[in-house]
């Protein structure tokens, strides 16, 4: 998804402004971003794995999630839509309408030419304070290429790249295991050098 960035605003401001909006909206700590649609490729990555994980934990509590659900990260006044998050029992909201999702132990984000320098910077740097993560995707939709990021102690996060030559990911944190061919489904990649 693309976003264009807009005017400081305060939190309740913010809000107000995405309950009564068509437009979905990030908060960082009172600077407001829009969020735009997203490619093709974008959607049939971020399809493919939700239907990949639904079909892995739908007998398990956890709950697989869409970028329509918000993540609440207080300790640094943000508020995103992850392409999907993944939450196990029990769930934490921060709302009785349950919009604000408080703890995710897996979030993903298929990455943009106009997102990725956000996704790789101050969206991950937040996501970081949430206690409860415990891994993090990145997924190219232009090549077969995924970052992974999982957290070894509070402050410790090691770093793995899978690419074209992977068969699989596998995800510890919810002990699943999805084909790099599944993720890549139906999905038009640049041809490789």
């Amino acid at each position: 998804m693309s976003a264009q960035t807009h005017a400081a605003m305060s939190e309740a401001v913010y809000l107000a402004l995405d309950h009564t909006s068509d437009h979905k909206y990030e908060y960082y700590d009172g600077q407001v971003v829009a969020l735009a649609g997203g490619s093709a490729a974008h959607n049939r990555i971020t399809i493919n794995l939700i239907i990949a994980l639904v079909a892995q934990l739908q007998h398990r509590d956890c709950s697989v999630y869409a970028s329509d659900m918000r993540v609440k990260i207080p300790q640094t006044t943000t508020y995103v839509f992850p392409d999907v998050a993944i939450v196990c029992e029990p769930e934490a909201f921060d709302d009785a309408d349950q919009e604000l999702l408080l703890n995710p132990i897996l979030v993903i984000e298929v990455l943009s030419p106009s997102t990725e320098r956000n996704d790789r910077g101050r969206k991950f740097e937040a996501y970081r304070t949430i206690q409860t993560l415990q891994e993090y995707l990145l997924i190219a939709q232009d090549a077969k290429r995924i970052d992974h990021f999982m957290r070894q102690s509070p402050t410790l996060w090691t770093f793995s790249s899978l690419d074209s030559k992977e068969e699989s990911l596998y995800l510890p944190c919810i002990d699943c295991t999805i084909a790099m061919n599944t993720i890549y489904n139906k999905v038009k990649l640049e041809p490789e050098a």
